[in-house]
């Protein structure tokens, strides 16, 4: 293909991914399938790699997440963001409305949003391109996650019109993708994530923008800050020309005169808000118009023009009808108490995790015992505590089991930890959730072997453990309930397919304690093959950035235990790939530990090059320029990043310099 035909292609393809991130991320109804999405994008890397000029910095192809920092530079914002003043009843909001009406008389119109329990960030926008993001902080300073908030897919990296702006906003996580990902870090043995808010935060201040791009964070617009030559004069206006811009803007804004509307619609969405699937914790009243406004003013903490309106939580009384233990695929014990049905907060709660064997001691709690419950995040049932006073003497105390209640083996704690797990790698309820996560999408990626397929597969002696997968026949897949010939051969397909998955997937794939899919990458690119990291010692683990002493220990622990290794030459006779794909020769790391900015336009080499060539040499590329950055290499139109540099006192190289650092190589392709 022609370079003008490609750039045409890219430019369409760019396009239409954009058109498509929006309606499903904004608008949330999609119009093509995810394997049409995933075409698109695969299309677009590809004339990218092929035509490194044609990378552009609004590329979707970008939201991967860039490289890991060692922490957030500090953003002092243009526009402080200010805190809310609370209201918790109707009288509240009653002061607040006679407080607005002693200045503006009865020229009062409220705007009603939701409040949502959520990380605000601040987004600036430059001539239309997204260029700096930043957490709220203490309201006038913050701390730049540019990098971690481009992952965000409701995010646009370019406007529709190319305005300069900034934005408030509030990321957060929807329930039921909170809810999957604490499902996957209890199958890896992880601390749980307390609610959706913490979530969403944790995720969002990741040091390495990676993880945060496998978070599945969204974000509402709800107010613009900022904007160069342009007249709002109103808030709902703002929110509308945000709206058309392509930023996502909050999805309630009722309009009225009337505080007593306002209260009505704060009870109406007590009960209602529970039907959303995201968190709010209350709503926030403003003053429309943006002069009316001015004239209120602020105090030092929040705005005089607006209120929040919090929710009370929703705790209900339950009982325990019994405690049951299910074992994970780690083989950690983890026991649940089984309560009598209770709604709470929209929805039938039969079920909580009592974590583990100091939580329930701590808590006191026992069979028959009533007891307070909650929804945390509104979502995960969770119990706040025992009300002793309703205890009638038939409560029993809970021992916890020396047994695994799944195949009769002694369980173990051990010591500094408090989790109780089964001894036995061969447990059928273990093996379960091992092969569970060995076919998962972030491992082997196996379609078709779902749960139900799989404990078939374990209950009738099928499969001992995950590499026999790889040696099963037609006439056994034949045998599991409801299974017809064509499914059957598309799963056997789909094993045999995924022999050549690499070394960092089947290391995620192993399941090996403490060790997830970002450690499974580090020790893949460190070691190449599986053999050598098996050979490995405790010291050589540590000396790897990000493997701790307990990571190094379960690694080297793993690889001693003899059903582990058998398991492993099983694998290997099955024709697996033990290696980790990477080209390239040993070359100086004369830029170790530096950090780099980039901006502008190269003349001799690509911007994709300079990377290349920096990280190849042990260096960093950062995408903002803070106190931590050593080098900033500027070519022809060099933007805000130059600027902030010569503010910093940053050293500034030309492309010129750079290239007698490195040698002046050859960068023709």
């Amino acid at each position: 293909m022609e370079f003008d035909k490609a750039k045409e292609r890219v430019d369409y393809l760019i396009s239409e991914i954009n058109k498509h991130n929006y309606n499903y991320y904004v608008l949330d109804a999609p119009t093509i399938s995810d394997y049409e999405f995933d075409q698109l994008i695969k299309e677009l890397i590809e004339l990218e790699g092929k035509y490194p000029d044609l990378l552009r910095e609004d590329s979707p192809s970008q939201r991967v997440g860039g490289l890991a920092s060692d922490s957030f530079a500090s953003v002092t914002h243009a526009i402080p963001m200010l805190s809310l003043s609370n209201s918790f009843n109707d009288n509240d909001l009653l002061d607040f409305d006679k407080r607005i009406r002693a200045v503006l008389k009865d020229q009062v119109e409220y705007v009603v949003e939701y409040k949502i329990d959520g990380l605000s960030v601040s987004l600036e926008y430059e001539n239309g391109l997204f260029a700096r993001g930043a957490t709220r902080g203490d309201g006038f300073t913050g701390e730049d996650i540019t990098n971690n908030l481009r992952t965000i897919r409701s995010i646009p990296l370019r406007l529709n019109r190319p305005e300069d702006l900034i934005v408030r906003g509030e990321v957060f996580m929807k329930k039921h993708d909170f809810a999957d990902l604490n499902r996957k870090r209890q199958e890896e043995g992880l601390p749980l994530f307390a609610n959706p808010r913490n979530a969403a935060a944790g995720s969002l201040r990741q040091l390495d923008p990676k993880v945060t791009a496998s978070r599945p964070l969204d974000i509402f617009i709800f107010n613009l800050q900022d904007i160069k030559g342009r007249f709002i004069g109103s808030h709902s206006d703002g929110l509308n020309m945000l709206a058309e811009l392509g930023l996502k803007v909050n999805n309630l804004l009722i309009k009225t005169n009337s505080i007593q509307a306002v209260i009505d619609t704060c009870r109406e969405w007590n009960t209602k808000r529970y039907e959303l699937d995201f968190d709010i914790d209350g709503l926030v009243i403003k003053v429309d118009s943006l002069e009316a406004r001015s004239v209120l003013g602020n105090t030092s903490k929040s705005p005089r023009w607006a209120t929040a309106f919090k929710f009370p939580a929703e705790q209900k009384l339950s009982r325990i009808e019994d405690i049951v233990i299910q074992v994970g695929r780690t083989g950690i014990l983890t026991p649940t108490a089984i309560l009598k049905p209770t709604l709470v907060a929209g929805s039938i709660i039969s079920r909580a995790s009592l974590h583990n064997e100091d939580y329930i001691n701590s808590k006191d709690i026992r069979i028959g015992d009533t007891v307070v419950i909650q929804k945390a995040g509104d979502i995960i049932p969770e119990l706040v505590e025992v009300v002793i006073e309703k205890r009638t003497g038939n409560e029993q105390s809970f021992s916890f089991p020396t047994q695994c209640p799944a195949c009769g083996s002694k369980v173990m704690r051990i010591e500094g930890e408090a989790a109780v797990r089964c001894t036995d790698n061969s447990c059928p309820a273990q093996l379960k959730r091992l092969v569970e996560h060995f076919v998962s999408r972030n491992a082997m990626d196996i379609d078709g072997l779902g749960p139900a397929i799989i404990t078939q597969l374990v209950d009738r002696g099928i499969i001992a453990d995950a590499a026999d997968l790889y040696y099963l026949e037609l006439s056994d897949m034949l045998k599991l309930d409801r299974m017809g010939p064509k499914l059957a051969s598309n799963i056997l397909a789909a094993i045999e397919n995924s022999k050549g998955r690499g070394l960092d997937r089947l290391l995620n794939a192993l399941g090996i304690r403490l060790v997830g899919e970002r450690a499974s990458r580090i020790l893949a690119e460190r070691f190449i093959d599986l053999d050598r990291l098996i050979g490995a010692s405790k010291d050589q683990l540590t000396a790897i950035d990000e493997i701790g002493d307990k990571m190094a220990d379960s690694i080297t622990a793993f690889f001693k235990e003899k059903d582990n290794l058998a398991l492993i030459e099983k694998l290997r006779s099955a024709g697996l790939d033990f290696t980790y794909k990477t080209s390239g020769q040993a070359i100086d790391q004369v830029f170790s530990q530096m950090t780099f900015v980039l901006t502008g336009s190269l003349q001799k080499l690509k911007r994709d090059q300079a990377k290349a060539i920096i990280e190849e040499r042990g260096g960093k590329v950062s995408g903002s320029v803070s106190k931590k950055t050593d080098y900033v290499l500027a070519g022809d139109k060099a933007g805000s990043k130059l600027d902030r540099a010569k503010e910093l006192n940053i050293k500034i190289i030309t492309e010129e310099d750079f290239m007698k650092m490195i040698g002046d190589i050859d960068t023709e392709e």
